[in-house]
């Protein structure tokens, strides 16, 4: 297993994510009920809202998974399914390298 092309991916996507965290913080922020925007445009940042909140979500617990994925780098089971104790193919890993789990046991 090439664990320093894993690093750089898992390194990537921590920064990808922090990213994305920072910027859906942004979309969050409350609308004030000052702003001159009309009824429907309101409901409609609302609607926004709620929706870039869940990806907020999300994202936040990529991070999480990847910071303990990157934990583990150097443990002597990493790569290996969780729940199958069989080897994650290092295609899954670099694609995906929050994954603790083999494509059949992730189904």
């Amino acid at each position: 297993m090439n664990k320093r092309a894993i690093k750089t991916a898992i390194e990537t996507e921590i920064s990808k994510t922090e990213v994305s965290i920072e910027h859906y913080k942004e979309l969050t922020k409350p609308i004030s009920p000052n702003d001159a925007i009309g009824r429907v445009s309101r409901m409609d940042a609302i609607n926004n809202k709620s929706i870039n909140e869940a990806s907020l979500r999300q994202a936040e617990m990529k991070l999480n998974s990847l910071k303990r994925v990157w934990s583990k780098i150097d443990d002597d089971d990493f790569g290996m399914c969780l729940k199958c104790k069989q080897a994650i193919p290092v295609g899954r890993i670099l694609i995906r390298p929050e994954s603790l789990l083999c494509v059949n046991c992730a189904r």
